[in-house]
């Protein structure tokens, strides 16, 4: 088990993480989701032990994770972490890169394991291409298999797919955790992006302003966001008062009627390939629903939910 306990982190005078708790179970998939700057990749870094904790702890299982003050070395040997910069060998190539701290003792056993990695993350054709003649979205693939060469208990990703081409995202995603779970490797993702969280994690930490704020399955933060910062991490959002209440609705909720209490005006429709995406206006606030087909401008529909 993975166990943060009431830490605080400042680089400066500023507190970056606010006392934050939280336990990842082994084999989990723990994705951490939030605005850029509200502290993500900061938290990763702590739990890998490249800063020094103002307070707290963090153990993995008996291990506590210690800091540059204590370790020559910063890192923990049964963790990896996958910055956003890569940190590839440009002048070696992709199987270099990847077999780079695998044992040279079984040549044959090493360069398979490699193979295996690079069919996972969708680069083997790039086996012998050096790391300096990679695309950047290529460049993370090679370091996504690097990270994961040796088995490490815990696997610490930031924005592991940032640089990938949409095509290829939704494939590296469904092989890469899928791979983690059979393996029962614990890892924790950070991410802004609603994908990563709504089909792959188990749990999901919401942050904001350096404080973890929310915390739960995907399906019950998403069904039930408590404000309208956490509804708008999965996508466009309406804030709209129904009954007194102020609800937070997701534009497919909405269903177009005859009749209703929500009159509106539409003002723009964006083709979305299955649906269009229509902007209008409500009692002068701009809300947004979806629909089977195209809308004209100024017309007036109702919806509900």
């Amino acid at each position: 088990m993975l166990r943060v306990q009431d830490i605080i982190f400042s680089y400066l005078k500023e507190v970056t993480i606010k006392n934050s708790s939280f336990s990842v179970q082994k084999g989990q998939n723990v994705t951490i989701i939030g605005e850029s700057g509200c502290g993500k990749s900061t938290l990763l870094k702590l739990i890998y032990g490249l800063y020094d904790l103002n307070d707290g702890e963090i153990f993995w299982n008996d291990h506590q994770v210690l800091g540059p003050k204590f370790n020559l070395i910063p890192g923990m040997d049964f963790m990896k972490y996958l910055a956003q910069d890569f940190d590839l060998m440009p002048y070696i190539t992709v199987a270099e890169n990847v077999g780079k701290y695998l044992s040279n003792i079984d040549p044959e056993k090493k360069w398979n394991r490699v193979k295996e990695l690079l069919e996972i993350v969708e680069m083997e054709d790039f086996f012998d291409v050096k790391a300096k003649n990679l695309s950047g979205g290529q460049m993370q693939r090679v370091a996504i298999a690097r990270v994961l060469a040796l088995e490490p208990e815990v696997l610490l990703l930031d924005e592991p797919f940032s640089h990938i081409d949409n095509f290829r995202k939704n494939s590296l995603r469904r092989k890469l955790f899928s791979y983690l779970k059979e393996k029962q490797i614990t890892c924790l993702v950070a991410t802004h992006d609603s994908t990563d969280v709504l089909s792959f994690s188990d749990e999901v930490l919401v942050m904001k302003n350096g404080e973890i704020i929310e915390k739960g399955t995907p399906k019950s933060i998403y069904d039930n966001p408590k404000n309208k910062y956490i509804a708008s991490l999965f996508g466009d959002v309406n804030e709209i008062e129904i009954d007194g209440c102020l609800k937070y609705i997701y534009p497919h909720q909405f269903k177009i009627v005859e009749q209703s209490n929500i009159k509106i005006s539409v003002l723009n429709c964006y083709f979305r390939g299955s649906y269009y995406l229509i902007e209008a206006e409500h009692n002068s606030n701009i809300i947004f629903f979806e629909s089977n087909c195209a809308i004209l401008k100024s017309t007036v529909v109702f919806l509900s939910l």
